[in-house]
């Protein structure tokens, strides 16, 4: 009886999981956020729990699992109204490799060194870092890199393409990444025509154009 119980507690928790993911959206495993990760080990926890303490009530363990879905969701619509949300929930991607010379003090700042930034150029077929133009640690801890072009013999100096505004908001750090500054994207907003930043959700610069999707009117 008990291993019937067992198993019936195991069908019912594997149900409610599936669907508390599904809520919360789809994501790819290597690109869950910090607060996704605590939750999904949370409630995994509190499944497996459950289904080894058959004499515990169900709803012991319902209750603190939608607790955290609320959360998690809550936080989720918070972060994507308030850009400082965001990046302490999510972080900000690092820099490591820029404009092809390597950026230690920003290695050490994230605790990665160099045996890491070669396995992953591995895994990206890159065997040399002096091909590389720029790397950057996203802050799922997966590393995009960029080759040089024509094989290193480039001397101009490229850009990340980096967005210069998202939500409304004007990203300094990119700004700076590429020698600019936000009274130099104000003026060039407004030769545009954009005369209020807080309307624009995205905007990016690469190669003397610009590329600005303007915020969704509500209807």
């Amino acid at each position: 009886m008990e291993l019937l119980m067992m198993v019936l507690r195991t069908i019912f928790l594997y149900s409610i999981v599936l669907i508390i993911f599904r809520v919360m959206g789809k994501r790819e495993i290597g690109e869950l956020s910090i607060l996704d990760l605590v939750v999904f080990i949370m409630i995994a926890e509190l499944a497996v729990m459950a289904i080894e303490d058959t004499n515990d009530p169900l709803l012991h363990t319902v209750v603190p699992m939608v607790t955290l879905l609320i959360i998690q969701i809550g936080l989720a619509m918070w972060s994507l109204k308030n850009n400082r949300v965001r990046n302490l929930i999510d972080g900000n991607p690092s820099v490591i490799i820029e404009n092809g010379q390597i950026r230690e003090m920003e290695m050490k700042k994230q605790r990665y060194n160099f045996n890491d930034l070669l396995i992953q150029l591995r895994e990206k077929n890159v065997k040399n870092i002096a091909d590389v133009e720029f790397a950057i640690l996203e802050p799922s801890g997966k590393l995009s890199v960029f080759e040089k072009k024509n094989n290193g013999t480039q001397t101009g100096k490229e850009s990340l393409n980096l967005p210069y505004i998202v939500d409304g908001i004007i990203q300094e750090e990119h700004l700076a990444l590429d020698n600019r500054t936000n009274l130099w994207l104000r003026q060039e907003m407004k030769k545009l025509g954009y005369e209020d930043v807080k309307k624009i959700s995205y905007c990016s610069y690469d190669n003397g154009t610009f590329f600005i999707d303007l915020v969704d009117k509500k209807t």
